[in-house]
């Protein structure tokens, strides 16, 4: 398969809300597509953890994700539930790298899914893994994360938010 290229905020495409996944042979092909794409991203910014289907032109529900040194498969994934307690996190997206926006996403979450090869999973997540799953679903939905800023001053340049927001190694 393939890297491919991202689409970029101002794209009428991630606006769109995905359809389910016609088949699992698809399936495999738009996830080995998605990994390849992750990956080729990663080298060029050094940053990257998950990519939704849409952000390759595709509009179906597929997310691949790679967190807590694991791969997900994610075809067709649903809520089960979302916590009420929630946290802010300054957010960044594949299809707008150079820009940082604080949201608030919950701090626990379960979907389910089925794998390529159509066995049915569940995940359930807190901390990264959790945040990463809300915004890859929201990609799926046709939502960005500059709508769910977290008020006037919750968009940041990468750069500022570096000399800014950024932690130390300690």
């Amino acid at each position: 398969m393939a890297a491919r290229r991202i689409l970029q905020l101002g794209d009428p495409l991630l606006r769109v809300v995905s359809r389910p996944c016609p088949d699992l042979a698809y399936a495999e092909r738009v996830l080995a597509d998605l990994r390849d794409t992750l990956h080729e991203f990663q080298r060029a910014h050094s940053f990257g953890r998950g990519i939704s289907a849409v952000q390759i032109g595709e509009p179906v529900r597929i997310i691949y994700v790679e967190c807590e040194r694991r791969p997900y498969h994610l075809v067709d994934p649903a809520w089960e539930w979302q916590s009420a307690e929630t946290f802010e996190v300054w957010d960044d997206c594949f299809s707008f790298p150079n820009l940082m926006v604080r949201v608030r996403r919950a701090v626990a979450v379960r979907l389910r899914y089925r794998e390529a090869d159509g066995t049915p999973g569940a995940v359930e997540a807190t901390g990264a893994l959790s945040e990463l799953l809300q915004h890859e679903m929201d990609h799926l939905d046709g939502v960005l994360a500059i709508d769910r800023a977290e008020g006037q001053d919750a968009l940041a340049t990468r750069e500022e938010w570096e000399r800014r927001y950024r932690q130390p190694l300690q």
